[in-house]
């Protein structure tokens, strides 16, 4: 735990969004909603947008995220726009490096690069992705610092260089549902972003190595630390509760593995799952802050004290678009103080 004593009110708010595919819908409408939510985040003071890369996923539409990255980054005037994150193991760096070199180009200063060290999928189609899996994940290092080496300014006699690229100032994160990544981002001393919002076990002991493990840098003179959560604020408890639902079904169907398009909400999840299943399903959204605006501000402001991150990356896995904007809009009036 944090020495800092921190609420909502003095917490920067950013969205997390999966691109998700609803039911009877397809990409090109997500891509549509989430430019739309994107350009909302910005008008109530989110401070970034950041997308995941995820594939084979019938319910995820991010798998090509640096290409929505720009997508978001061109529809929009100021919220920084990145990665949350780009999964390094199933890229060359040298590619990474050019991509994210090249959104800072169009975009200058509004561009983050967030780095995972996991698939974003399951195996079979790791292998699609990379041919191979020998060193996955082990050499996440050394692949960290090809791809700094690459944004860094170009050094004498350098043979390979990433144009556009090198010497720009892209901000990297590291992200984790461990603690490796928190050590290592904590040694090298780059900002840290924890998956709470569907890992939650280790989330204190992470942060407690991250600020314990830090070194200052060039990058950051002070530990900055985020957390994923979940958020389905409404007007009223019921309301978030069944609009929750969805959220609750999608994380079921990963859990048997037969992931899908993202289904509407329903009066009771009671036919939905059985025992063992609602418990596997409310382990890893124990990080969720679901009612009204009353009710998650209690809760939130709870989890952000008792965690002391400086920043909590919020996922409203809502079905309808309309409701999903009321929930990030009753989010950023109650971090100014407008309701609740």
């Amino acid at each position: 735990m944090s020495d800092k004593k921190r609420t909502l009110s003095d917490t920067a708010i950013s969205v997390l969004d999966l691109v998700p595919v609803l039911a009877g819908k397809t990409p090109a409408d997500s891509f549509k909603t989430s430019l739309n939510l994107a350009q909302h985040a910005e008008k109530w003071g989110y401070t970034r947008y950041w997308m995941a890369e995820h594939h084979n996923m019938p319910g995820i539409a991010s798998s090509a995220t640096s290409i929505l990255i720009g997508h978001i980054a061109g529809g929009t005037k100021t919220i920084r726009v990145g990665s949350g994150g780009i999964m390094l193991p199933n890229h060359a760096p040298l590619v990474v490096a050019e991509q994210f070199g090249t959104l800072e180009t169009l975009f200058p200063g509004r561009i983050d690069l967030g780095l995972g060290r996991a698939p974003g999928t399951d195996h079979v189609t790791a292998m699609a992705l990379r041919r191979d899996l020998q060193g996955a994940g082990e050499d996440f290092q050394a692949n960290l610092e090809e791809l700094r080496s690459y944004l860094a300014p170009a050094s004498a006699g350098q043979r390979v260089r990433a144009v556009p690229g090198e010497g720009l100032n892209i901000p990297i994160w590291l992200l984790g549902s461990s603690t490796f990544s928190a050590q290592l981002a904590g040694i090298l001393g780059l900002p840290f972003a924890f998956a709470s919002h569907f890992a939650p076990t280790l989330l204190h002991t992470a942060l407690k190595i991250y600020r314990d493990s830090f070194q200052p840098s060039e990058t950051l003179k002070e530990p900055y630390a985020m957390a994923g959560i979940n958020v389905v604020a409404a007007e009223t408890d019921d309301e978030a509760r069944k609009l929750a639902t969805s959220l609750y079904m999608s994380f079921l169907s990963v859990i048997r593995g037969t992931a899908r398009q993202m289904q509407p909400p329903v009066d009771s999840m009671d036919d939905k799952w059985d025992m063992s299943e609602m418990y596997a399903v409310q382990q890893m959204l124990l990080y969720s802050f679901i009612g009204s605006p009353a009710s998650v501000k209690s809760e939130l402001d709870k989890f952000i004290e008792s965690t002391g991150v400086d920043e909590v990356m919020v996922t409203s896995h809502i079905y309808d678009h309309a409701a999903r904007l009321r929930s990030y809009e009753i989010l950023a009036e109650l971090k100014k103080g407008t309701i609740g």
